[in-house]
């Protein structure tokens, strides 16, 4: 089998969210429909229009040893310890390179791609106001180092022991999506045999909240946090920050048959496209989004009946919503009708950067459980939405229990980037 047609496999998932802090939890917050919003707490809270958001269920310090952590921002806190659980339950002990029993991969080998749409945006603005309010001395010498966007993806490329590569896509709320693709390729292309690859962020901050708030992208219905994200239905008034971050490891077929691994899913590959439209705004018939799943599509054996499930972008904007599913319509036609389509976000807020890495997670564990989890919220459904697809609603929904079966997950982002990701069972 030539290099360019080798088969991608995951092999380990981690993640770390507003609904638990491992794969397992998450996934279980997911199925029972939980939602991870909830009122902002810290002072400077009272003074937004935005009073809401998704924090992570388990802080960092409770997993990362005070020392270590201080060396890193958060959202490469996030990013490693959703990669240390997915190198474990990858069956990876140790660093690459290191004697050791089960290591099993070889560090030239091994590459890490792990996005963030932001970067280490806390620590850059935390640092601004050490350096006026407590002068030049007392800002961190780890300054730059945390704030750097690459920065989670070069903690976890040190962590893991990676030499093949180490890389950070940024495109908005594409990146973690993105992140996986370009993994997926590496693998395909015969670069490294296993990537570690997510995404990861970390802006529940004042100022970003303040932006958000002022561009009228974020919901503002603070007297009901937990039902303030609300894909597809008619009362939708905009997104919800989350945090967090989601990691795979990927790995050539070969390469993972060769050491007896535990195999979740097929990443089938990746399509890309962008919109050429607005900054912000989505193109409204999702000609964009169709051209990036008409890609993947030309550039794979994925067989569009195959596709029982779609993890979708779905943010709860008004407009990108409905963009997606026209676009899906555009491209499936009828066989749309038989697919699935969950709305996540729903119950973690967005993740920006690291929602496609989240979602690739629930994508995975979605095909290799059989089950699609529930949109929450959707009390009136946009008509629209009801039209052009099968909106999982309320509760979990069983994926067929027999023969080979595939899902999608849609990541957009601000630019007008699209990244559509497929998964197939094994």
């Amino acid at each position: 089998m030539s290099s360019t047609k080798r088969t991608v496999v995951v092999t380990g998932i981690g993640a770390t969210t507003p609904l638990g802090g491992d794969a397992a939890s998450t996934w279980e917050g997911l199925v029972a429909g939980k939602s991870g919003v909830k009122p902002l707490e810290q002072e400077w809270a009272a003074d937004q229009a935005v009073r809401i958001a998704a924090p992570v269920a388990v802080e960092p310090s409770e997993v990362i040893p005070r020392p270590q952590a201080r060396r890193l921002d958060r959202s490469a806190q996030f990013a490693l310890i959703a990669a240390q659980e997915a190198w474990k339950d990858a069956g990876f002990t140790g660093k690459a390179g290191e004697p050791g029993e089960g290591v099993g991969v070889d560090p030239d080998r091994l590459g890490a791609v792990i996005a963030s749409g932001i970067g280490g945006v806390t620590t850059l603005l935390d640092q601004y106001d050490v350096l006026k309010e407590k002068g030049v001395r007392r800002v961190s010498p780890h300054t730059v180092p945390m704030l750097m966007p690459n920065g989670p993806s070069a903690n976890v490329g040190l962590a893991v022991g990676a030499r093949a590569g180490v890389h950070t896509p940024v495109s908005a709320c594409a990146s973690g999506a993105e992140a996986i693709g370009y993994a997926i390729e590496m693998i395909r292309t015969g670069r490294a045999d296993v990537v570690v690859a997510g995404g990861t962020e970390a802006a529940i901050h004042p100022l970003p909240i303040a932006a958000f708030g002022n561009m009228m992208a974020m919901s503002k219905n603070n007297d009901d946090p937990q039902g303030a994200s609300r894909p597809w239905d008619t009362g939708r008034d905009g997104f919800v920050l989350g945090e967090g971050a989601g990691v795979l490891v990927l790995e050539s077929a070969e390469h993972a048959a060769a050491r007896g691994a535990r195999v979740y899913a097929e990443a089938v590959g990746q399509g890309v496209s962008a919109d050429s439209h607005d900054i912000v705004q989505p193109e409204p018939e999702g000609r964009g989004i169709a051209h990036a799943l008409q890609n993947l599509l030309d550039r794979s054996d994925l067989d569009p009946a195959e596709i029982v499930h779609v993890n979708a972008h779905a943010t709860s904007t008004p407009a990108g919503d409905i963009a997606e599913l026209k676009a899906l319509r555009k491209v499936l036609g009828d066989d749309v009708d038989h697919m699935a389509v969950s709305g996540t976000k729903s119950m973690t807020g967005h993740l920006l950067g690291g929602a496609g890495g989240v979602e690739s997670v629930a994508t995975v564990l979605a095909l290799y459980h059989r089950v699609a989890p529930p949109t929450i919220n959707v009390e009136n459904l946009d008509p629209e939405a009801e039209a052009n697809a099968d909106i999982v609603r309320g509760e979990a929904r069983k994926l067929p229990v027999e023969g080979r079966i595939a899902a999608l997950n849609d990541s957009f982002g601000f630019g007008g980037h699209n990244v559509v990701l497929a998964f197939r069972t094994v």
